[in-house]
């Protein structure tokens, strides 16, 4: 086990950590059994999750840290064929199959495997930590799967900034996640539009009892309707959107509740700390500072946009946006903003469906807003014969009882 101290300043290393009700420091964190290197860990918990990050911060160990769920079997194969010794929660050890010297100060991401199985990208501990000028003292809220990019933005923050405290939320207590939040005085909280949009549709009220003072939504497409819905509650917390992933980091970030990006922001003169935005087709391109270890240059990052006067809106996935009425298309991503802009929808999937003659029709899923009283398919699709052409307009709508939710946080939207 490698015993060489980290460059990267643990300048957070006193801030406050609540993990499983405990209130402890980064430095008061306990420390796991034993941890070789190169090691995947596997954690149930996100306290040994943040052991295992900080042991990795203070080591330079070469690291993978997900939780034991979203490793099967052939993925634990691999990574053993790797280098990689792996981990379990009770302290089991699998020693690598392929010894290898370490890369020392590597952490390891799994992609979040949207568009198949997960990938595996290289980060460092500096590339992770995007936030680098000072913040004012914050308590963030930390419900995201440990080992996913979103996780070591927050982690990363706290670690590395003073004042910046941490509270841990299990997938067990999400559906509680406010009154624990308003329990230890959370005031940041980082989320993909569906856990923002499971908050409001259990309990507004206890999510408008949380003292927020940052919300910030990424992950999946953000529309106009859940920005909105958040300023109301929220009327004097600034609210942000950041577009990030594995592959290309925090590469836009939006301040101003407005769905998109400024189109002004595309092709803009490269600066070293400033990502480059381009479309291609109808596709997002990234040059970005912040990517993961071995990519360059332009990066197609598989979601496609579209325009809405002066914003650029990124509307869904390539491979899966686009749906073909009979020769006619329209974006999914479209249809499902214009159902969620309807006050008695919580929550909308859109997505192809096999049709007689025309091959295809738009066809969605919809989680109605309970407080407003019932809505029938009947009264969604006149909303829609209204603002969409009629090859656009749902054929096909099933309630659901539930917004879905993944791991991850997000709902295949």
């Amino acid at each position: 086990m490698s015993t060489r101290r980290r460059s990267t300043a643990l300048i957070g290393d006193d801030n406050t950590v609540v993990v499983g009700g405990k209130r402890l420091t980064w430095r008061t964190l306990h420390k796991l059994p034993q941890l070789p290197s190169p090691a995947a860990v596997l954690v149930d918990n996100g306290a040994d999750a943040l052991a295992a990050l900080r042991h990795h911060a203070v080591h330079g160990t070469e690291l993978l840290v997900a939780t034991e769920t979203r490793v099967d079997e052939l993925m634990r194969e691999e990574l053993g064929e790797s280098g990689f010794a792996i981990v379990l929660p009770d302290g089991t050890v699998t020693p690598a199959k392929l010894k290898r010297v370490e890369e020392s100060g590597r952490a390891w991401l799994l992609t979040s495997g949207s568009t198949g199985r997960p990938k595996r990208i290289g980060h460092t501990l500096e590339s992770l930590t995007t936030v680098t000028a000072d913040q004012p003292p914050r308590t963030w809220l930390l419900p995201y799967s440990p080992g996913t990019y979103a996780w070591w933005q927050v982690v990363t923050l706290s670690l590395t900034q003073a004042d910046q405290g941490l509270v841990v939320v299990e997938p067990h207590e999400l559906e509680d996640w406010p009154a624990i939040a308003t329990e230890h005085g959370v005031t940041a909280a980082s989320g993909t539009p569906t856990f923002w949009r499971q908050a409001i549709y259990r309990d507004a009220d206890a999510l408008g009892a949380v003292p927020l003072e940052q919300l910030t939504l990424g992950g999946e497409p953000v529309d106009q309707a859940i920005l909105d819905q958040l300023r109301e509650i929220f009327p004097k917390a600034r609210i942000s959107w950041i577009y990030a992933s594995s592959e290309v980091g925090a590469s836009i970030v939006v301040h101003d509740g407005k769905a998109g990006f400024p189109k002004a922001w595309l092709d803009r003169e490269p600066r070293p700390d400033r990502p480059v935005l381009s479309v291609e087709g109808d596709e997002l391109v990234i040059r970005s500072p912040h990517h993961g270890a071995g990519l360059v240059g332009a990066v197609r990052t598989g979601d496609r946009v579209e325009y809405d006067g002066d914003r650029v809106l990124i509307t869904g996935r390539l491979d899966s946006d686009e749906i073909n009425v009979g020769g006619s298309k329209v974006s999914a991503g479209v249809v499902r903003n214009v159902l969620m802009g309807h006050p008695g929808v919580s929550w909308a999937r859109v997505f192809a469906r096999k049709a007689p003659l025309v091959g295809r029709m738009v066809a969605a899923e919809v989680v109605p807003n309970r407080s407003l009283g019932p809505i029938t398919d009947a009264d969604l699709v006149q909303w829609c014969s209204t603002r969409l052409p009629d090859y656009g307009v749902p054929r096909r709508i099933k309630f659901l009882d539930e917004i879905p939710q993944k791991e991850t946080l997000k709902s295949d939207v």
